[in-house]
């Protein structure tokens, strides 16, 4: 019975073994060619954008300019934008790619100087997608969706009860339905009357400005909600909540507004620490690494290692979403699809491989320095990830609370990295209530 059992646990490990081999052995065909096609891609690309532009579109394929370096700044801009590697790149290939360099200046600087705004002929031209262009200038602010509490149902004894507000970031692809779907339709009737909330789509994202001269650096994201939010609604005390590459986000702005920040709550962190080394470089391989399996984490290693392919992608996708939207309305018979779906096709190919590259990856090196400010100001932070999350590994949480040991963790039991809100939203807010209830 005893040698049964050995000899079954030992077939096991060799099923295992011989299953990883395989996968790392197709994995390395299937990325050597997709080396080889980002390469012509990027040909293609810089021939009709000539054509049709009048100039070849910049790109990453070369390594990094010096005067890249000079105007934007090392800090600003992630590692990873120029040290993904292909082997044809690096045989000199595109020897002559025109790599991109922008000046250093934000956003909200470069509108303010921005005299005609021109959408990118790979990019959606419809009436919704280019609606905040109707904006002037220095006008142009966040799409933001705000549900303002229901004061008149509070009892005469609370109605001097201060107004409490909560700003809620998104992930990655995604936009502020998130929480208009989720978190808001299950609030308490305590938190309908007490708390102000602000959902935001991201610099690049829903129904926000997509500009084409921007490098979505965290610099940019915290000036956009800044002056979409924290500003014109006079916030001098708010609670944040945020999922996934959205905690990077929202780390940065509480660190910046640490005085006035009462709370902060992050769902699925990616956190890697940079005691460790270059954490940027971990961040890449840890969430976008180079292999066929899991299809999720496929998906985001083509997406984050191929400019031009993914680029085609997003032509493909984003650009005929319309088209997209009527096949499904046809096949399913329904007039409204769900958010998720029509998320993804919410963004530029520009706007999501900058915030990729340089929110998750490059704001990874600084989170170390954003919880050290929090945890000095005895901000209250807490962390929610499910145990299956395939796409930020759990141990990102474990780690986090290993740097900030007063910090809330809960890990949800058989929740991945979408359930662990979608699949339990009452429950999910009823958490956050709790946990903001705790500190008001």
């Amino acid at each position: 019975m005893k040698m049964s059992r050995i000899s079954e646990l030992s077939s096991g490990k060799w099923v295992s073994v011989i299953s990883q081999t395989l996968i790392s052995i197709t994995s390395a065909f299937v990325f050597i060619f997709l080396d080889i096609l980002d390469v012509i891609m990027c040909f293609f690309f810089r021939v009709v954008d000539e054509f049709l532009e009048g100039k070849p579109a910049s790109c990453y394929c070369m390594g990094r300019e010096k005067n890249l370096e000079d105007s934007v700044g090392e800090s600003e801009l992630s590692e990873s934008l120029h040290g993904r590697k292909n082997v044809f790149r690096n045989m000199g290939l595109l020897k002559n790619s025109t790599t991109c360099s922008q000046k250093g200046q934000s956003c909200v600087e470069k509108k303010k100087k921005k005299k005609k705004k021109k959408n990118r002929w790979s990019d959606c031209g419809c009436e919704s997608c280019l609606s905040w262009m109707n904006n002037n200038g220095s006008d142009s602010k966040l799409h933001l969706v705000v549900k303002e509490p229901e004061r008149e149902k509070l009892a005469k004894d609370d109605d001097e009860r201060p107004l409490q507000h909560v700003i809620f970031i998104h992930g990655f692809i995604s936009s502020s339905s998130l929480w208009e779907e989720t978190v808001f339709p299950n609030l308490s009737e305590h938190s309908k009357q007490n708390y102000k909330l602000y959902a935001v789509d991201l610099l690049g994202f829903g129904r926000s400005p997509k500009p084409m001269d921007c490098l979505y650096t965290l610099k940019d994201h915290l000036e956009m909600i800044e002056k979409s939010v924290i500003i014109p609604f006079k916030l001098d005390s708010f609670h944040l909540v945020a999922h996934s590459m959205g905690c990077v986000i929202a780390l940065a702005l509480a660190a910046k507004h640490s005085e006035s920040v009462k709370s902060v709550s992050l769902v699925a962190p990616p956190y890697f620490s940079s005691s460790k080394g270059d954490a940027s470089s971990e961040a890449f391989a840890r969430l976008a690494p180079r292999r066929v399996w899991p299809p999720l984490l496929f998906g985001s290693a083509f997406m984050s290692w191929y400019e031009h392919l993914g680029r085609c992608v997003c032509f493909v996708l984003c650009r005929n979403h319309r088209t997209w939207e009527r096949i499904l309305k046809l096949l399913t018979g329904r007039r409204d699809h769900h958010f998720l779906i029509t998320d993804i096709t919410r963004h530029t190919h520009h706007s999501a491989w900058h915030t990729m590259h340089n929110i998750v990856c490059g704001g990874a090196k600084f989170l170390d320095e954003y919880l050290d400010v929090l945890t000095a100001a005895r901000a209250k932070m807490y962390v929610i990830q499910g145990s299956k999350d395939e796409v930020v590994p759990v141990e990102c949480s474990f780690n986090m609370k290993m740097k900030a040991p007063e910090m809330e963790l809960h890990i949800i039991p058989n929740a991945n990295h979408n359930t662990v809100i979608l699949g339990r939203a009452n429950k999910f807010t009823m958490d956050l209530e709790s946990f903001w209830a705790s500190i008001d």
